[in-house]
């Protein structure tokens, strides 16, 4: 089955590093799991102390009684095959009782399960329906997912000004991803009034979380002076920043810039650089 790779594929609730045009896979995110399972006080049927194979009965137990955050748990569980066997079929089913609930966590994951036609048949406009259930009550990845669905027209009518909606409410909540996106949408005039200062804006906001496309964006528009003055040597520090976070292409246009800089420019524009990463590790 072919995934959308614009979606955030996390399958967990606090694993909050999704990168635009990446996903992370259920396989991917045990650790981060484990990290939130022992840290959470409110997964009340878990305890670090225990087996994985303890705390799931123990869960089983509550889910049963129906506790809608251990049935949440319990589809956590059955999909990355904590104290369980790993059963995504499983993991639907305790996802669903607990998203009927109004979990916004599992209405998040039972989106990205039937996005992926895990446990379920492959339907997108389930997905988008349960995306937007979370996304009503503020789950910023299902905001950012539903952004894409409507800027791709998948499972639902193409429109840019439902993907500026969605992805603004999860830009606002500091969703990195989003941000990206609402850059790129006031650059090209997508859904909104071309603004290339306020594509600067949104660009440097995912750029200070890291994303490296928003980094290699920001390196574009002071090498073009769109939004901001023309600036070489701010070009060359995001270029050279987005490149370290292996982005090919400001590989390409820093070498480009660099041609029309002094010796002494590449420098400066080096020395920003280090210290931006070294600011920001």
């Amino acid at each position: 089955m072919q995934t959308n790779p614009h979606l955030a594929q996390v399958i967990f609730l606090l694993l909050s590093g999704y990168s635009h045009r990446k996903g992370y896979h259920m396989k991917n995110i045990i650790a981060a799991t484990l990290f939130f399972l022992l840290s959470s006080n409110a997964f009340a049927c878990y305890d670090e102390s225990l087996s994985d194979k303890t705390n799931f009965d123990n869960c089983l137990v509550e889910a049963e009684q129906g506790d809608a955050f251990a049935q949440f748990s319990l589809g956590v569980m059955y999909g990355n095959g904590m104290g369980v066997t790993q059963d995504y079929k499983e993991a639907d089913k305790w996802y669903r009782k607990a998203a009927e609930q109004g979990n916004a966590e599992a209405q998040f994951n039972l989106g990205v399960m039937h996005e992926d036609g895990q446990g379920v048949a492959q339907d997108y406009k389930e997905a988008l329906k349960w995306w937007r259930k979370a996304a009503e009550q503020g789950e910023r990845k299902a905001q950012f997912n539903l952004g894409v669905m409507y800027y791709d027209g998948t499972g639902v009518a193409q429109d840019y000004k439902e993907a500026m909606k969605w992805w603004r409410k999860a830009a606002e909540q500091g969703y990195a991803g989003a941000q990206s996106s609402l850059g790129g949408m006031y650059q090209r005039g997508e859904g909104v009034t071309q603004d290339y200062k306020e594509a600067m804006k949104w660009w440097r906001k995912a750029a200070e979380q890291g994303i490296a496309i928003a980094q290699s964006n920001l390196g574009v528009m002071y090498d073009n002076g769109q939004g901001v003055a023309q600036d070489y040597k701010s070009a060359h520090m995001w270029y050279n920043i987005a490149a370290a976070n292996g982005n090919s292409d400001a590989v390409k246009n820093r070498d480009n810039v660099a041609k029309k800089m002094t010796s002494s420019q590449i420098e400066k524009a080096q020395d920003m650089a280090r210290e931006w990463m070294k600011k920001h590790q």
